[in-house]
């Protein structure tokens, strides 16, 4: 015993951080938090500055001229926007649970050492995390044979389901999952589905926080399914009515010249880069904002299958 002791005494002095050590990586870090957030204030001062000021001076942390004509510009598009609001919410939410739902049930299938197909499904799964069908096909299979084109679901479905999150759930749950708790529920009656649903499922919210953190930040930044399949603007998610309201600020500004004197004012006095900006800032700021709620859980979920030396 006191051989071991001294053991582990001699090796706390190479676990210890020196005091300059603890310094420096404090020092390290504080460089990198800024790296990340001086963009983002770089990006609200500019949200926050006049056109004409960022015209003539640039960019700047602090805005020189404060101007809110760029949230203005996209509270007038009032009724777009809050039915675009509603349809982001909507489909962010939907697809979160649904996605959890048949992500969670897909890995705990595979993480079950009895199923014979589980080697087989397991490539199947794998395979389209190195091999892509590409744009063409899936475009094809999902407007054409599934028939969801300009239909809500159409933005859900498509991104519903990935390799890689059912591959971080398999392995939580072959890693996390006793074996004889499953036995046990069986011995006792128990089907696969009132297993999966009041054992596994409560006793693994880390894993299910960091899914729903995942499919929750694909389908609110998500933009390009509105723009493949969806052509009736009353389904426009919020991140695709913003773009394409940039896209025309972008176009009203290449097209000045041939307009008339008052199109060409207009034009001229529109918030292009500062409504731009505030564009990413309305993107994000829901993001940010529920990020620390889902931080435990997230970080739980990212080191399943660590070794803990």
């Amino acid at each position: 015993m006191s051989t071991q002791t001294s053991y582990d005494s001699g090796l706390d002095k190479f676990n210890r951080i020196g005091r300059g050590t603890n310094v420096i990586f404090h020092l390290i870090f504080i460089l990198l938090a800024l790296l990340c957030l001086i963009p983002v204030v770089v990006v609200l001062s500019i949200s926050l500055s006049d056109e004409s000021s960022i015209r003539e001076s640039g960019y700047h942390i602090l805005p020189t001229v404060l101007s809110g004509d760029a949230y203005n510009y996209i509270v007038k598009q009032g009724s777009m926007m809050t039915r675009a609001l509603g349809v982001s919410v909507l489909v962010t939410a939907a697809g979160t649970l649904i996605g959890v739902l048949l992500t969670t049930s897909m890995g705990y299938v595979l993480s079950r050492p009895n199923y014979k197909l589980n080697g087989l499904l397991t490539w199947i799964v794998f395979i389209p995390m190195i091999f892509n069908g590409g744009l063409v096909s899936s475009y094809y299979i999902n407007s054409s044979l599934l028939g969801l084109k300009n239909t809500i679901w159409a933005l859900i479905l498509p991104l519903a389901v990935s390799s890689f999150n059912v591959i971080i759930c398999r392995t939580f749950f072959k890693s996390t999952i006793p074996d004889g708790l499953i036995e046990s529920a069986e011995i006792d009656g128990a089907g696969q589905f009132r297993i999966y649903f009041t054992i596994v499922l409560p006793i693994s919210l880390p894993v299910l926080a960091t899914i729903g953190l995942f499919l929750c930040f694909s389908y609110w930044n998500d933009w390009f399914q509105s723009l493949l399949y969806i052509d009736d603007q009353n389904l426009y998610s919020l991140q695709a009515l913003l773009n394409s309201l940039m896209s025309n600020v972008d176009a009203l500004a290449r097209n000045a010249s041939t307009m008339g004197v008052s199109y060409a004012q207009l034009v001229a006095t529109m918030p292009k880069e500062s409504a731009r900006m505030a564009v990413a800032i309305i993107i994000v700021l829901p993001v940010a904002l529920a990020y620390p709620f889902f931080q435990k859980y997230f970080i739980s979920g990212l080191t399943v299958g660590a070794v803990k030396g």
